[in-house]
């Protein structure tokens, strides 16, 4: 790379990026899916926008995490150009980013990867805006679609994973979940983020819950009901679903063993209202788990100063100034 790439690529990064529009000129339902990281997000929605695409709808699917895996289920485990990247490549050689470039498709479903920094090279979240500055150029409002489907990492909190739901980018959010408080302290901080933004005249809702790797105990089930947000499908933990995730293979079809199951949650998630949810407290989340699983019978003790230092007291001098009088 050049002296004069390397000026542009910094001075391009220093730049505020242009406020994202908000609003589709077609009845698009744009949904944006939270979850933890590894809760199975991208294996739901990939199974999910194949299932609705079968159904006869027009899917277009956005992964919008830095790793850039949620279309690699989709394409057995090929990797997808990502629109940073080939943003980038396009720039450095005086060339502009065609939809060719960055949006591929299977079967009906249409998919793309926004994609992100390298690891401590920036911000993914101001990546995620500068993605969709970019689609917006190419016409994304415009697009025909009747489903869009927005893949974001939940346990990150910077303004640029809260977009969608900040800027009414999309009507409603659907978050991936399990029974364990991890996946649901970030589902519970996410339904947080919608009641904030709501009450600052924000209209998103909480479509749901996808329940994945579903064990039976319960946990995930009890969150929902507590914060007032349905079941919109409880995925079993399956070893053959597990086998085949592993092997980058679609289950959501029509003829499969679960083709029922992600037919259910195509019409769940299609039908499912904005709720506004009423997030938990600390002790009220810890409160759906039992004492020995989350340490809830542990007791703070306060520290003191001979714990910390050796001695029972500390004279240090003061830092107060004294002005001597004249």
């Amino acid at each position: 790379m050049t002296i004069n790439q390397t000026n542009f690529l910094r001075a391009e990064a220093t730049a505020e990026p242009d406020p994202v529009p908000t609003t589709a000129t077609k009845q698009t339902q744009i949904i944006a899916i939270y979850g933890k990281g590894g809760i199975g997000k991208s294996f739901t929605l990939a199974n999910l926008s194949y299932m609705m695409a079968q159904q006869g709808k027009k899917v277009l699917l956005i992964g919008c995490d830095p790793k850039s895996d949620t279309t690699s289920l989709l394409f057995g485990g090929r990797a997808c150009p990502t629109i940073i990247e080939t943003s980038t490549k396009k720039k450095l050689a005086g060339e502009q980013v065609a939809i060719g470039d960055v949006c591929f498709k299977r079967d009906g479903v249409y998919a793309m990867e926004l994609g992100g920094p390298e690891v401590g090279r920036g911000c993914g979240g101001r990546g995620i805006i500068h993605g969709f500055e970019l689609l917006e150029k190419l016409g994304f409002h415009e697009w025909g679609f009747d489903y869009v489907l927005l893949d974001f990492l939940g346990d990150v909190v910077c303004g640029g994973f809260g977009l969608p739901i900040a800027r009414d980018m999309c009507q409603k959010v659907i978050v991936v979940g399990s029974n364990d408080l991890q996946s649901l302290y970030v589902a519970n901080n996410v339904c947080s983020a919608v009641e904030y933004f709501r009450k600052l005249g924000g209209n998103v809702g909480v479509g749901g819950l996808v329940i994945n790797k579903d064990d039976g105990t319960g946990e995930a089930q009890a969150f929902a009901t507590a914060v007032g947000i349905p079941i919109l499908a409880s995925i079993p933990a399956d070893d053959d679903i597990r086998r085949k995730s592993a092997n980058y293979e679609i289950i959501g079809k029509p003829d499969s063993q679960w083709g029922a199951l992600f037919a259910e949650l195509a019409q769940n998630v299609a039908d499912a209202a904005p709720n506004q949810p009423k997030p938990l407290n600390q002790d009220q989340l810890l409160g759906l788990f039992s004492g020995e699983s989350v340490g809830r019978d542990v007791v703070l003790v306060p520290a003191t100063m001979e714990d910390m230092c050796g001695v029972s007291s500390l004279q240090k001098p003061s830092l107060e100034v004294v002005y001597e009088t004249v």
